[in-house]
């Protein structure tokens, strides 16, 4: 085991990130690291995925301590972080359904690449529609070769559909999204005028036993913190609207959590949704920034429902400038903000190439559960509430400036002694699990109950 000093780049994400979340500095001491080797990237994916999850298990010992606990070491692997970063399930004797659907990738356009992003039918279907093919990869090669990639990506986006063309770190940087949300905190936070949540009972061996999450999450930011919150004990209910599913990555995002489905467009799921919301104590959502005020629900009106909620938001291109509600996902903002422009220049190669994980969707997701559960401290000492929001863009922003020259001998293949012996019997089938990543004490992550189809519960706590 050595100290956060022996990989300064971790020490100084893990600190970013907690500082972030408005913890106090004096709390760093309790963090310790362990394992060599980084994930292969010209950025310093290795030291973000263990400084994020550092910080998650940070909040819960945290957490632990207010209660009147002990002050507890937490104990980051960054080799174990790293397979975190990627996904941590090992099926048996089963194959998860493929991560991309057929259309979706990179493409060579009249002027440089561009990204589609098409896992959700109605987004391929905006995309296809743009591009007047069927569904064959072939087909719209050719014709994306014949637009320019900014006209593309207008073109697409007004459809309802996502692109990002690629970028150069100096292009985003003077584009006026990417100066609005470079000069965004890498969490807003703010307090609730007024509260009344009483105080809970916290054990040490679940923390967050007893704690209700609502989960309005999609891939993989949002789940990824909800996920890690269930494996501390509290209580997820994910919901979903009728039709929408994640085939290739629900298996592993959903352990411990029970998964509805709820039609917020109607009343009575307005209604169902309004009781939910009252009764919890953590809401976390990844809908766009407008989606849930155009159905009702704002930031101000959930305040209203539940005054002492812990409100975490997520959006991917931040919240200002002029794409603060543009749909995006992890891979379209590595294309956006130049780090697959970055990637391909500094290692030669002739497309884009992005990090080897969705490490902004993971670090964001685990950036989200920090604040979450620090959110949850700070009501269990005030009684108040709060309101935190980031996005996958500052994010980016954060391992951009925060990856100097990688020189870390590469991270060893995976091998047996990295997955837990727990054999999870997910509804797909037996999955082994990698091994936690982090550790408050002697307590580890584990989860009440297998992974689970999308609307397999009832939306009710």
């Amino acid at each position: 085991m050595m100290s956060a000093e022996s990989h300064p780049s971790t020490q100084a994400f893990l600190r970013e990130i907690w500082l972030a979340a408005r913890g106090e500095s004096a709390f760093l001491e309790q963090v310790r690291l362990s394992g060599e080797g980084s994930l292969p990237s010209v950025f310093a994916v290795t030291d973000l995925a263990a400084g994020a999850i550092g910080a998650a298990g940070l909040a819960v010992a945290e957490l632990v301590q207010a209660a009147g606990g002990a002050a507890q070491e937490v104990a980051a692997d960054r080799r174990l972080a790293s397979f975190w970063f990627g996904t941590s399930l090992r099926p048996q004797g089963w194959e998860a359904p493929p991560l991309w659907d057929a259309v979706a990738g990179d493409y060579q356009a009249a002027d440089g690449w561009i990204r589609l992003h098409t896992n959700a039918p109605h987004h391929r279907a905006a995309a296809l529609a743009v591009l007047e093919v069927p569904v064959d990869r072939a087909a719209v090669a050719q014709a994306v070769a014949r637009w320019k990639t900014e006209e593309l990506e207008a073109a697409v986006v007004t459809h309802g559909g996502c692109a990002a063309r690629m970028r150069t770190m100096e292009e985003w940087r003077v584009h006026p999204q990417g100066a609005a949300v470079n000069g965004e905190p890498l969490l807003h936070i703010a307090d609730a005028p007024a509260g009344a949540k009483p105080g809970w009972p916290v054990n040490p061996q679940r923390p967050l036993q007893g704690i209700r999450v609502l989960d309005l999450t999609r891939v993989l930011a949002g789940p990824t913190a909800t996920r890690f919150m269930a494996g501390f004990g509290a209580d997820v209910l994910r919901l979903d609207p009728p039709g929408w599913d994640e085939p290739g990555v629900v298996p592993d995002l959903v352990p411990g959590k029970r998964c509805a489905r709820l039609d917020l467009r109607t009343s009575q799921g307005q209604e169902i949704f309004t009781q939910l919301l009252a009764q919890a104590d953590v809401m976390v959502h990844g809908y766009r920034s407008d989606a849930l005020a155009g159905l009702g629900f704002d930031a101000a009106s959930r305040r209203r429902i539940n005054p002492a909620l812990v409100d975490v938001s997520l959006d991917a291109y931040g919240w200002s400038g002029p794409w603060k509600a543009r749909r995006g996902f992890d891979s379209l903002v590595q294309m956006s903000s130049g780090i697959a422009e970055a990637g391909m220049r500094r290692l030669g190669r002739d497309k884009p190439t992005p990090l080897p994980v969705q490490a902004l969707d993971h670090a964001t997701g685990y950036l989200m559960a920090t604040a979450a559960i620090r959110g949850l401290t700070q009501r269990l000492k005030t009684g108040k509430g709060s309101e935190v929001r980031t996005s996958l863009a500052r994010m980016a922003q954060l391992l951009v400036t925060g990856s100097g020259n990688q020189a870390d001998a590469a991270l060893a293949a995976e091998n047996a002694g990295d997955l837990a012996p727990a054999i999870e019997q997910t509804f797909w089938g037996p999955a082994q699990r990698v091994s936690g990543a982090v550790t408050v004490g002697e307590t580890m992550m584990a989860w009440d109950r297998p992974a689970a189809p999308l609307g397999s519960a009832q939306p009710a706590w």
